[in-house]
């Protein structure tokens, strides 16, 4: 029996990220939200949608909206494209931390991680929360300093994508 399911084309797929991100991200500027607004929400919410700490991001992102005053809309919007970054960048950071610090990587294979569980839960917890401290820590040492850049990058291209008052 033939595969009946088809990969989308390049073209559907760009025309996906158009409708789903970039429009919506040019909507925010004419609404008269600033550029330099606009590029500290998509660079923390990509810096804050990538913190390796599965279900925080949402929260993360709605404090950083609320103690900086900045659109809630916009920044959850790159917080959940976002997403599979977070997922592909999970183990990376892990490893990263044990790397950094120096321990032993330990097995992320569910099987052997539900044999931790039952031989001793809570020294399976404790050893998967310091895995995953060492994995937030390695997070903050790379990803922070490349919102930055990103900030730095962006303004200027939201800058000349903001739309000109009439008459100008």
């Amino acid at each position: 029996m033939p595969n009946d399911k088809k990969i989308p084309s390049f073209s559907a797929v760009s025309a996906f990220f158009d409708r789903a991100l970039v429009t919506p991200l040019i909507n925010f500027l004419k609404q008269g939200l600033s550029p330099q607004k606009l590029a500290l929400c998509v660079a923390l919410g990509l810096v804050l949608g990538t913190f390796p700490m599965l279900g925080s991001t949402t929260l993360l992102c709605t404090g950083a909206a609320l103690l900086l005053r900045l659109n809630m809309p916009a920044i959850q919007l790159i917080n959940y494209f976002a997403y599979p970054l977070q997922l592909g960048l999970f183990i990376p950071f892990i490893r990263a931390g044990e790397f950094l610090f120096g321990v032993e990587p330990i097995p992320l294979d569910l099987a052997i991680i539900f044999s931790m569980l039952q031989q001793d839960m809570l020294g399976a917890i404790g050893s998967l929360w310091w895995t995953n401290v060492r994995g937030m820590i390695a997070w903050a040492i790379s990803v922070p300093p490349l919102g930055f850049v990103l900030y730095h990058i962006l303004v200027p291209v939201f800058t000349r994508l903001t739309p000109k008052p009439a008459g100008e």
